[in-house]
Order: structure tokens, then sequence, then C-alpha cells
């Protein structure tokens, strides 16, 4: 097919073509201009006004700008006219141009065919630098594959049905870009746009490419940059989450963490598991709101502070009292919830304090399901509030679940909603703590595209039976004070520990234990007081508790002191001691005795 006639028909051809004409008539004009100068020239021997005006109007010059000798050439050419002064330029419009012309001088690429099977109208420079040379009237399926490779064709097709531009972004071709970086070649991208043309009663596609190389490369520079950050972020969170999680006497417990999908940026969560002495355990999960580096970090010092206030051996709320402070200190900006629960095997019951963090949800052994009551406090780090404790029974054959809320948080669906499906979904997880994690995740539907974090802590007090239940025993004896305590206690101590078979070396040190402690109780506290001796599989465990709140310290006797030497022997011969104050009132003094192995 001839291009000119094609290129007539493009969109502006027929304004192109009234330029022209324009410019037939402006030359002949200035023609005749011309001969009626010369004509007024040589009559008088100088420029006659009248000639003048006959040619047009006078510029500030007084020249008439006909006699520059410049016109517009109706070919499009640029160079002086017929009797003009010499050196004089001919202008030329844009107008003026063949639509030949102006794609050529675009140096992006550009393409025209015609017909069902696109036949090649016409390429420009720039397309047979990229592709090479295409021959004019073949089909584009076999003369431009390039095209065929790239998907456009099925594009091309709906655009000569729908009459309406199609464009595709960022498609790569193969070694297309310059060398650089001393490689021979490299993959360019381009942006193609297919636009519909009409000439006659036969239609084609303009197709017009645009190089995005350099945008698609900074792009992926960038992209690659936040991964980078992003796996930063993710190995600084895991570093700061335990490696391996504490495995108490009395408890299973697992845990899972898993970071946002590709897109996200790490968030804040952690939890953690501390055994904290006398069989008690504390059990923490918190959520730093944010995202990144930032929120990782400070997720790390609240975990830090976390297990150094456990160590204290202080009521969930007073944890959570200390949390507040700190991490306002932390971070003004930086807002988190938490929840510090300690399980104590003796009470079977589960202590905690809720920081603005989802409930605990706990399954009993019938399989009955129930959650915590509304948190305790407001968020960590609002300050000027006070913390109070709630409890939860958790006997054995129990089991309980601690969360963030990328686990039951949806953006189509209330938060509540999440937390009665995760509910459900505990209600029937049946397996170890770590089968428990991965079904409560299948259930919620959170996959590696999920586009938070997500933090899941399963723990179970199993009810034991059979040769297991042989090896945790307890026995507790009341002491209503006087002379006769002490003496009675060790003959209990005496007699529980002969009972338990343990080695005559640990029998004897369990019962020098017992006694000191219960003579401290009887010299420095008050009724009521009590002796619990308790062992696991692991540890034998002396406790004693009365009814007065002050902590026993230990202390250097002197050499002549009668009393003080106490808890310096308990500390002595035990692997760990400790003390704490008990919620209704009163402390508890221990100490621990780890079982031989073998």
């Amino acid at each position: 097919m001839n291009f000119t006639r094609w290129s007539a028909r493009l969109p502006g051809t027929q304004r192109r073509n009234s330029a022209a004409q324009a410019a037939q008539a402006v030359a002949a004009r200035t023609q005749q201009a011309s001969e009626s100068a010369d004509g007024a020239k040589g009559a008088d021997g100088v420029d006659g006004a009248d000639g003048a005006d006959s040619a047009g109007p006078v510029d500030s010059t007084g020249t008439v700008p006909a006699a520059r000798g410049e016109r517009r050439d109706p070919a499009g050419a640029c160079g002086p006219g017929p009797g003009s002064a010499p050196g004089a330029l001919v202008t030329r419009s844009i107008d003026a141009l063949s639509v030949h012309d102006l794609l050529g001088q675009v140096p992006a690429l550009a393409a025209v065919v015609h017909g069902a099977d696109h036949r090649i109208a016409y390429v420009n420079d720039a397309y047979t630098a990229v592709f090479g040379p295409r021959a004019p009237g073949a089909a584009a399926r076999e003369a431009l594959p390039e095209l065929v490779e790239l998907g456009l064709l099925p594009l091309m097709d709906q655009v000569l049905r729908s009459g309406k531009p199609r464009t595709v972004k960022a498609r790569r071709v193969p070694g297309a870009a310059e060398p650089r970086d001393g490689r021979e070649s490299r993959d360019a991208f381009y942006t193609f746009t297919c636009t519909p043309i009409t000439a006659d009663s036969d239609s084609g596609v303009l197709i017009f490419a645009a190089d995005v190389t350099d945008q698609v490369e900074v792009a992926e520079r960038l992209r690659a940059s936040e991964r980078r950050q992003r796996e930063a972020a993710v190995t600084l969170q895991r570093s700061l989450l335990p490696q391996e999680l504490e495995q108490p006497d009395d408890l299973r417990v697992a845990a899972t963490y898993q970071p946002g999908g590709t897109e996200a940026a790490v968030g804040g969560d952690w939890y953690d598991v501390i055994t904290i002495g006398a069989g008690r355990t504390a059990l923490v999960i918190g959520d730093v709101m944010g995202r990144g580096v930032r929120a990782a970090a400070v997720m790390g010092q609240l975990r830090t502070a976390v297990r150094a206030y456990a160590r204290l051996d202080l009521p969930p709320h007073e944890v959570l009292q200390l949390l507040d402070g700190l991490a306002a200190e932390i971070d003004s900006s930086q807002i988190a919830t938490c929840v510090y629960a300690v399980h104590d095997p003796n009470e079977g019951v589960l202590h905690y304090a809720s920081a603005g963090h989802l409930p605990i949800i706990v399954r009993d052994a019938d399989g009955t399901v129930q959650r915590a009551a509304e948190p305790t406090g407001p968020p960590l780090g609002t300050g000027g509030w006070v913390h109070t404790s709630g409890s939860l029974p958790l006997t054995p054959g129990a089991s309980a679940v601690l969360y963030t809320d990328g686990l039951v948080e949806r953006r189509d669906a209330d938060i509540d909603t999440g937390v009665s499906t995760l509910e459900r979904a505990f209600a029937g997880a049946t397996g170890s703590p770590d089968v428990v994690c991965d079904r409560l995740l299948r259930s919620l539907g959170i996959t590696a595209e999920h586009d938070d974090d997500v933090a899941v802590l399963v723990l179970q007090h199993p009810a034991r039976t059979g040769p297991e239940a042989e090896l945790f025993h307890n026995a507790a004896l009341d002491l209503l004070g006087g002379t006769e305590a002490a003496p009675r206690a060790r003959a209990f101590a005496s007699g529980v520990l002969s009972s338990w078979r343990f080695p005559t070396e640990l029998h004897d040190l369990g019962v020098l234990a017992a006694s000191e402690l219960v003579a401290n109780s009887l010299q420095h506290g008050t009724p009521p007081m009590r002796l619990r001796l308790r062992r696991t599989d692991r540890r034998l465990i002396v406790e004693v508790t009365d009814g007065d709140d002050h902590l026993p310290r230990r202390r250097r006797a002197e050499p002549v002191d009668e009393a003080g030497r106490g808890i310096s022997i308990v500390a002595t011969i035990a692997s760990s001691w400790g003390s704490r104050r008990t919620p209704g009132g009163g402390k508890s003094v221990w100490c621990e005795f780890a079982l031989p192995t073998g």
C-alpha cells in the first residue's frame, strides 16, 4: 500500500493540505508584487508608494515582506524563491511537514500497519535501528516477529475492532539497550501504545514505543533496596525473638512468627516464655505499632525489659506498669500492646494483665472455650494509668493461646469477628502445641502473602497419667506456729522426700532447706504459714509462705551474729532461690534443687 496516500489521511492531514494551498496563494501574490514594483521603478527611477501599496502592507522598516524574497514552497522545500535577494531564506511551517517526515524525526519507535493481518505500511528509523529493516506490504505475523514475541498482535486486533487505543507497559526487549558498564548488551524496556487510524475505507494501527529502560532500572534498584531493607528488618526481628523457647516443667509451649508479605515492611510482634522459679512460668506476647527497623528495635528493647522485670517475680500488672514508663522513655511516638501472664501449677491459674492487647483464649479439658475479659489497661507508652491483674483457670488438660492482631484482623470485617473465628478454630485444634499453631494459621487463612505480621503462642497444661504422673508430686503442711512447728516441718519433709525415693544427699539437702526456710518464716513472718514440697521430672521445689509481705534478702552475717544465716545457707546449697509477694497478701520464699539425670 502507498504510504503517501495513508499519510495524507492521518490526523491533522487536512489542516496541512489547507496550509499547502495557502502557501501557493502567497507565492503567487508575492510574484505579482515583485512585478509591480519593478514597473514602478522603471518609470520613475525610485520605488513608488503606489507599487508598495498594491503589493501589500508595509512593515516597520518600510519594506514589503514579499520584496524580501521569502515564500512558502508548496512542496515543503526550504530555499530562496524566484526573484528573491541573494542569501534570503524561505521559512517552512511544521504544518507543512508530512507524517513521514514527522515520524522519521521522532526518537521513539514507530510503525504503521493496516488491514486485518496488519500489513506494514511504514517503520521509522528508530524502529529499524532496534529491530532491523522491514519490508512494506508484509504481514506482521511473519515480518514483525518482535511484536508476536511481545504479545502485541492480540492487542492490535482489539484496537482494530474497538477503535480505541491500548497500551502495554514496560515490555522487555532482549539486548536492545545501549551497552553500559562494560557489558556488551543489556535488555531494553518499551511501553507500547497502539492507536487506531483510518484511510479511506481501510483501517490500520499506529504502533508507538517509548523507551522506559532507565525508569524500569531505577524502579528495580529501588525494589532491590527495599527488599534488602526488609530482609535486614526481618533478620533483626527474628534475632530479637527467642531462638529457642524455654520449656517449663508443667507446660508444653510452642510459638510461631510469620512476617507480612513481601511488599509489607516487618512489624514489631514478639513473644517470650520465661521460667521464674518455684514451677511458675511467665508468658508474654506484644505488638509494637508501626513497621520497619525502628519498630523491631523498640520491640527488642521491650522484650529485654520484660525478661528483666520477670526476674523480679512481680505481679503481672506491676510488670506492665514498669513497661509503660519504659516505653514512653524509649520513644514517646511508639505505642505497643502487650499481655503478660504467669502460670502457677500449684493453683492451676493463669494470672494476667493486658495493655490494650487482644484477649487470651483458654480451652478447658472438656473443650469449653472462653476468652479473657477486656484489657486491664491501655497500650504501653500512654502513661498515667494504673494497670490491674485478672485471672483465668488453667487446670491440667487445659490449653491457651496468645496472639497478635495480624492473626484475626481483616480490612473487610470487625476484629471481634476474627476473634470469634479463632475461638471456633481453637476449640477443634488438637495435637501438640506446634501442630495447634499450624492449624490455627491455616484456619485463619494465613499464607506467605498475608499483609500483616503474625505471632502466636500456644501453651498446654497436660493432664499426666501413668508412669509420667509418678514424676510429678505435691505435698503441703500448714504450720500453726510455736516451738513444735520447726521439728514437725523437718519430720514432714524427711518423710515426703523418702517416699519420693530421692538419693540420700538430695534428701538431706531438701530437709535442711525446708528447716531453714521454716525457721526464717517463724522468726520474721506472720500466720498463716505453709510448707509446700513439689517434685517434677527435673527438679525439687521447697516453698514456704506466710502472711508478712516483707521480702527477705541475703546478707553477710558477722561471726558474732546469732541470726541472719538461714537465707545464705539456702542460697549456697540450692540451685536457685527467690521470693515474691503473693496476690492475696504475704510472701513466698522458695528454693530449687536440680534432680540428677540418667
